[in-house]
């Protein structure tokens, strides 16, 4: 079983997610996304790829509208990933904004 920490932008991003938006973060995560880490190979449904400019981050789906950022960490346990989340929320959130 993959091992997890969370950056403080990704507190922040959850703690902003509504109730439903939460549940289905936390089950995605737990019925797809911890399967395809731990066997090494993602379903096309994550639509997980690289993050353009941020050597190392990936991006995955997890609804419709719905999108986090992660890489991975040095183990915690020997022999199992360490995914480290940076950001969660709809796909806004990862909008630079007006400069």
């Amino acid at each position: 079983m993959p091992t997890f920490a969370t950056t403080p932008l990704f507190r922040r991003d959850y703690d902003k997610l509504s109730d439903q938006q939460k549940e289905r973060f936390r089950r995605t995560v737990l019925e797809q996304f911890v399967p395809d880490v731990t066997a090494g190979s993602f379903r096309k449904s994550l639509r997980v790829k690289g993050v353009q400019g941020a050597q190392g981050v990936f991006e995955m789906t997890w609804a419709p509208d719905g999108r986090a950022t992660w890489q991975y960490g040095a183990e915690v346990r020997s022999g199992e990933p360490h995914i480290v989340w940076r950001r969660v929320g709809i796909h806004a959130v990862f909008d630079p904004g007006p400069p």
